[in-house]
């Protein structure tokens, strides 16, 4: 009977996100990854082709575990505004819960390579991106806001002011004060309220 891998997939992507957030993306080489797990450089070949498909995948897993728990979020209430607010504060949370994976997601996918990733790569991540746009979508909808502005509004309220929050902190090595849940939440709701109210034009 054959034996297991000592040295499975999992293992090895979670290698490559410390060494991401430690070093970027740079740091990420597959006798690096190797090395942080005590593996042979065979291991990571084995499972990975080259250094473009570790980088894919690593990106793709992170990408992933975040935006599952954001659509929850942006799902998990019939009323749009709480709904809206929840989202915000999931995405302090989940960097809270996860600090290299969302140190991770401060950098881009061009800068994991995505130029270099195959096909298959490429139409998981566009796929991906395309479920998060869609429930924004759906949310501005849901709130009345109209307008050709109106879908990135919300995911300025939604993703990228507490995005921001998180990058100042990460970046300057510091934890996540404890009131940036709250933070967060409050500035999507003054950005909505503003929407609502006519007061911002989109």
């Amino acid at each position: 009977m054959a034996r297991p891998p000592r040295f499975d997939v999992d293992q090895l992507l979670d290698a490559a996100v410390r060494r991401a957030a430690a070093s970027g993306p740079t740091g990420v080489t597959m006798s690096a990854v190797a090395k942080d797990v005590g593996a042979p450089s065979g291991s990571v070949y084995h499972r990975f082709p080259g250094r473009p498909a570790l980088l894919a995948e690593v990106w793709l897993r992170t990408v992933a575990g975040f935006q599952e728990g954001y659509l929850q979020a942006l799902g998990a209430d019939v009323d749009p505004q709480r709904a809206a607010r929840a989202a915000a504060r999931h995405v302090i949370a989940w960097s809270r819960a996860h600090p290299d994976e969302a140190a991770l997601l401060l950098y881009g996918a061009e800068d994991f390579g995505r130029t270099e990733w195959s096909e298959e790569h490429r139409c998981r991540a566009d796929l991906g991106n395309q479920r998060v746009y869609a429930a924004l979508a759906a949310l501005a909808a849901a709130l009345g806001v109209k307008g050709p502005g109106a879908a990135e509004c919300i995911a300025l309220a939604l993703v990228e002011l507490p995005l921001a929050s998180v990058r100042r902190h990460l970046r300057a090595g510091q934890p996540l004060p404890a009131h940036a849940e709250e933070l967060a939440e409050q500035c999507a709701g003054a950005l909505l309220d503003g929407l609502l109210a006519g007061e911002i034009a989109v």
